[in-house]
């Protein structure tokens, strides 16, 4: 390819639209074009990055024997309605862009696939020898993010990878799942990518299992803890610790104390000469729930801890057999809409009544109650009494005495101790997630009955696993972890030309013949190249062969007279003075051609 035919329309001037390095990076080297918030066109350069990164998912998948499809787009609202998700997905803060056809059925533009491939094996697949499938696509998501930003890291159309795979037990599961996680591990590291796979949540996709694949960098929206051995990684919305030791409150005479208007744990602790971890901190949570009724939490954690608002919302989700789509702290305005008389806040206690919620006009009238780990083993503690401006001081549960489910519900924090080792400390590190697997069970085989004949004669619900990967957000994860002050860096594997040579001076035939020989040659030997003919200055040549981010650069320049050019490393940062011989020798060994 020609760069005089190439539409290529670099930038010198930072977007202001573009907040993080790699979005600025690729709205500057003319790879993509905005057209409205969270929708970019991919232009030529990027869509061959693009194609270059399917091929490789392509073919890493079709080793571990998957098929691949094009599944529908639009998916009617009922398949939606049986797994339960419609309402969740549509409403609210819902992702799925949902509209109605001319005869005014529902239907959404697919965020996700797993209704559609649910019902398509259920009618296709009868029997336990058709066993296992494992079935995937590269096609265009929507999703009605909230906040598109970054560029392609969180837009509203882009690009993924998702497979699906169907067995007869978990076991078979199970095997696939690490199968897939193998050819993730292929697929990034063939991209040329620095990765860590950690443990994750699996939010409303469902499932008992899931694992992200995170490329670490700054400007990531994820925090993953990860031990420095390597053993062990997750992401903070799943990551499991060993919180350090609080100070002992000796047990004494229980009393109460009066505590005006220190409603925080600060306020308390300055106060009283206590210690945060000394204090059982009660908070008040309203559950949202898919069938759209609200359940008010009582939350008990220790005062030096937080609440992980995921881990909350599962345990929730487990207690009620349904999906909480929303969780938050209730506040003074909802309790005034409620027309409960007064809840007080800042010295509640565990064991606060339900009878406070008897004038509740949309909430269900009773509190599920939860409470930590870290509070379970507490022999003596301060905590609210239920009543403004006191605290009651050396209480223990016996004197409490209310049920709460124990669980963990806590945020692990960097500096805790990881659970395979007491003396690995966890550190912290932003990553930007580039792929994710799930272990679905039988979640939505069920929701859709989706059934085959088992091994037994009996009908058995299939069992699921997903797997996804963002074709898009991967290319400018690239980008963000391979870049310069002078542009980027692409890994060699996925870079949209391998090579460019740059004519320096365009009206100099020596340059340009010689330039135009190595063109053919590099062509013939099916070498990606880009030859710049532009008839414009050699320095803006080189800016714009960096910005943009071929591996290589050969310049035809002074030396062409006599036969010699300038071969250049964009990673590396080296130049090499080389006949032309010479630079196709080293050529061929570096993309592993046939000589050139």
């Amino acid at each position: 390819m020609r760069v005089s035919r190439l539409m290529l329309n670099t930038l010198r001037d930072v977007p202001a639209e573009a907040d993080i390095i790699s979005h600025q990076l690729l709205v500057r080297g003319g790879f993509i074009k905005r057209l409205t918030g969270g929708i970019y066109a991919y232009m030529p350069l990027l869509w061959k990055v693009l194609k270059k990164i399917t091929l490789i998912v392509e073919e890493e998948l079709s080793t571990k024997g998957c098929l691949q499809t094009l599944l529908p787009q639009l998916q009617p609202s009922e398949i939606w309605e049986k797994s339960g998700r419609w309402k969740s997905y549509t409403q609210g803060e819902g992702i799925m862009f949902s509209l109605k056809d001319r005869q005014g059925k529902e239907l959404g533009l697919g965020p996700t696939h797993e209704e559609v491939i649910t019902q398509i094996i259920s009618q296709t697949i009868h029997s336990y020898k058709q066993l296992p499938i494992n079935i995937f696509q590269i096609q265009t998501k929507f999703r009605d993010e909230i906040r598109p930003r970054f560029g392609l890291m969180r837009s509203r159309e882009f690009i993924m990878k998702d497979a699906y795979s169907f067995h007869e037990n978990e076991n078979d599961l199970k095997s696939t799942y690490a199968e897939m996680r193998d050819a993730y591990q292929n697929i990034f590291t063939k991209c040329g990518l620095d990765f860590v796979c950690v443990e994750a949540d699996s939010g409303a996709i469902g499932g008992a299992a899931s694992q992200e694949f995170m490329v670490t960098a700054d400007s990531g929206e994820d925090l993953i803890l990860i031990s420095p051995d390597g053993k062990y990684g997750a992401n903070q919305e799943k990551a499991v610790s060993i919180f350090e030791e609080g100070e002992l409150l000796k047990p004494n005479k229980p009393s109460i104390i009066e505590t005006p208007n220190q409603k925080t744990i600060d306020e308390l602790c300055n106060n009283n000469n206590f210690h945060p971890s000394q204090i059982v901190k009660v908070l008040t949570y309203l559950a949202v729930c898919d069938d759209n009724k609200k359940y008010p939490a009582l939350v008990s954690i220790r005062g030096d801890q937080e609440i992980n608002d995921i881990k909350l919302s599962n345990e929730i989700s487990q207690k009620l057999k349904q999906n909480v789509i929303d969780i938050r702290i209730i506040t003074n305005e909802d309790i005034q809409k409620q027309g409960i008389s007064q809840i007080p806040f800042g010295f509640i206690g565990p064991d606060l009544s339900d009878n406070l919620l008897s004038e509740a006009k949309q909430w269900e009238q009773k509190f599920i109650r939860i409470a930590d780990n870290s509070v379970k083993d507490l022999k003596s503690f301060i905590c609210g009494n239920n009543i403004k401006d006191e605290h009651r001081i050396f209480y223990n549960w016996n004197l409490i005495n209310t049920e709460q489910m124990i669980c963990d519900i806590r945020k692990a924090k960097p500096g805790d101790s990881c659970i395979h080792d007491k003396t690995q400390k966890l550190q912290e590190s932003k990553g930007i997630e580039i792929g994710h697997i799930f272990q679905l069970g039988t979640k939505y085989s069920e929701s859709l009955n989706a059934t085959f004949t088992n091994e037994k004669g009996i009908e058995d619900h299939f069992w699921m696993g997903c797997y996804g990967i963002g074709i898009s957000r991967l290319a400018q994860a690239a980008v963000e972890q391979n870049h310069d002050d002078l542009g980027i860096i692409w890994p060699a594997s996925i870079a949209p030309y391998e090579v460019i040579i740059i004519i320096a001076n365009i009206k100099n035939n020596d340059q340009k013949f010689l330039a135009e020989d190595i063109y053919q040659k590099l062509i013939k030997s099916r070498v990606d190249a880009l030859i710049d003919d532009r008839d414009e200055r050699a320095g803006i040549k080189f800016k714009d062969a960096d910005l943009i981010g071929i591996p290589w650069r050969i310049v035809a320049g002074r030396e062409a007279s006599s036969g010699m050019v300038e071969l250049h490393n964009r990673k590396a940062k080296t130049t090499e003075l080389l006949d032309l011989k010479s630079v196709l020798k080293k050529l061929s060994e570096e993309f592993n051609t046939e000589k050139l």
